[in-house]
Order: structure tokens, then sequence, then C-alpha cells
């Protein structure tokens, strides 16, 4: 509720436009998460190219019109494809913590979870490439991505720096655009052939030679608690009514 609530509600009134039932509103944002899910599973199993609308649909048991209905194009899903991996992310990730190592752990604790969806970091990977193009429609998402990271990254490495942690000579800002082209790298390394790197142990080895006393501690907890979100997400999406394809076109 916002403090501009009209005089005649105020009163008791009954507002003229009919509010959306609740329940209306959660089975919506269930359909959303289910279709933004299997659209992941799709482009990185397919590529944002190959993968088409009527296969994300049909996982999620809708027509194609249906999906259009929550997203008004491809370009428009995959944008939001995007914004809910960098949401999965930020689980692992928590750059407002004030102990800055903590996020630096948070990023190894990424690094370790993106070994074990080699789909989605393809995915990532070949849209980033692509996306330099100033006409592809990922293009201002990459942009500000980075720059969003980069800006994270650098305020963690302040912190570590402010505690007393930060290696001499290591500079905040030269450290995250490092961190970034070590991770970014490790990937395509790692999608190459998987055998040549571990990806976690690069990264964490990285941040040993700028962090004193850098160390893992808590790391397997970070993606326990991860795993075992993940694992009450899919419940939850197992029990929820997803609207079928005709709901969806007229609603």
């Amino acid at each position: 509720m916002t403090e501009t609530t009209s005089a005649a509600t105020r009163k008791g009134t009954a507002p003229t436009a009919k509010r959306k039932p609740r329940g209306e509103y959660a089975k919506s944002a269930a359909t959303r998460t289910a279709i933004l899910d299997a659209a992941l599973e799709v482009f990185a199993e397919s590529g944002y190219r190959a993968g088409s609308l009527r296969e994300v649909a049909e996982r999620v048991g809708m027509s194609e019109a249906g999906l259009l209905h929550h997203f008004r194009s491809k370009s428009a899903l995959l944008l939001a494809v995007l914004d809910h991996r960098d949401a999965l992310a930020r689980e692992l990730v928590d750059f407002e913590l004030p102990d800055g190592v903590e996020a630096l752990r948070g990023l190894v604790a990424l690094a370790r979870h993106n070994a074990l969806i080699p789909g989605v970091v393809e995915l990532y990977c070949t849209l980033s490439a692509e996306a330099t193009s100033p006409t592809h429609p990922a293009h201002a998402y990459f942009v500000n991505r980075y720059e969003s990271v980069r800006a994270s990254v650098t305020a963690s490495f302040q912190r570590v720096a402010d505690s007393g942690r930060l290696m001499p000579g290591v500079d905040p800002g030269r450290a995250a655009v490092a961190t970034i082209a070590l991770m970014d790298g490790l990937q395509v390394q790692w999608l190459l052939d998987a055998e040549s790197t571990d990806m976690a142990e690069a990264l964490a080895e990285a941040f040993r030679a700028m962090v004193s006393g850098f160390d893992l501690a808590g790391i397997e907890q970070v993606l326990d608690a991860r795993s075992a979100d993940a694992a009450s997400v899919t419940a939850a999406d197992n029990t929820a009514e997803i609207p079928d394809a005709s709901a969806g076109e007229t609603a």
C-alpha cells in the first residue's frame, strides 16, 4: 500500500477499479517462473537462436500464444531469463556483506556451482560474446551487467583493503577487473576441456595471492544452503497450479 490512497477509499467507498485476486497474482508469478526455468533449459540446450518459443511453451504445458501473454517477444524472454539467472547467482554471492572476504568466497562458491550447469555456462559465454554487437538484443544488458559487477566486486575488494587484508600493491578496481576476466576466461577453457581446470580452485588461488589469509571457510554451507533452496523451489513448483494454454491466452 502507498500513502496516496484515494479519499473515496479512505472513507470506505468501494474503489471503482477491481483488484486482481491475490491467488491470481501468485498463479501468474508461478507461471512466469516456470517459463523462465524452461527457457533457461531450452536456451542452454539449443542456444538462443535455435531454441524456440514453442519448445519453451511445451515444457510448461501451454501454447506459444499463451507464453507470449507473459513475455511479448523472444528478446523480452531472453532478457528476463538473464535476469533470472542473475537472481539465482545472487543466492550464492552477497555483495552487500560488510566482510568483503565473504563476498569473494561467494564468487568461488558460484564458480563451483557453475561447474554443475555446463549448458547455462555455455549459453552465458556465447551470448556475452555475441552481445558485443550493438544490435544484439542483450547488448545493453551485458554492458550494464559488467558495469554493475565491476562496481560490486570493487566495493568488496575495498572492504578487504579497509580491513587491512588486501596485499600491498593490489588496487581494488584493477583486482575487480582481473577477477571478472579470470572467471570469464576460466569458463571458456572449462567448456572446451572440463579436465583442463578447476574453476573454483583457480579463482581461490588468485584470491590467495591478493588477500591475506584467504580461505574457503563456510563455502560448503553456502553451497548446501543453495541446494536446499533449489530443492524447496522445485517442490513448490511441482505443487503449483500452472494455468493451461487457454487460460494464458484469454487473460
